[in-house]
């Protein structure tokens, strides 16, 4: 896999991108092994087995929730991107399209960006 190795030598890099490059292949990691739990848990016609390894997917799930969750704490990008399609009802694409209109309308044309993020209006004082 391409992101198991530096793609520059180690020392060119800075300490942000090597740890940043670290954190990125190790949620990819996490999230390859919740693949391969799910499809070897649809795979067995033994129960318990299957449920072991529901077990093993989830613990997967929440390592890799750990990472990215670091990736958000360590880098603005992330963490705007994150904001502003996370935890949303909105739809997905709905959303993307808002966030470039706000950037075309003067917001600063980046994506992510938290201030760019649709919203419905204040609510406040209403009933």
């Amino acid at each position: 896999m391409s992101s198991e190795n530096l793609h520059i030598p180690r020392e060119l890099l800075s300490q942000e991108a090597r740890l940043l490059h670290n954190a990125i292949t190790s949620l990819v990691e996490e999230l390859e092994a919740v693949d391969w739990y799910r499809q070897r848990a649809d795979d067995t016609e033994d129960d318990a087995l299957r449920a072991i390894l529901l077990h093993n997917m989830r613990e997967e799930m929440e390592h890799a929730s750990m990472v990215l969750e670091w990736i958000r704490r360590r880098n603005p990008d992330f963490a705007g991107h994150l904001k502003t399609y996370l935890f949303t009802d909105t739809p997905i694409t709905e959303t993307e399209k808002a966030v470039e209109a706000g950037a075309a309308e003067g917001g600063g044309g980046q994506l992510g960006r938290t201030d760019l993020a649709p919203t419905i209006g204040s609510l406040k004082g209403q009933r």
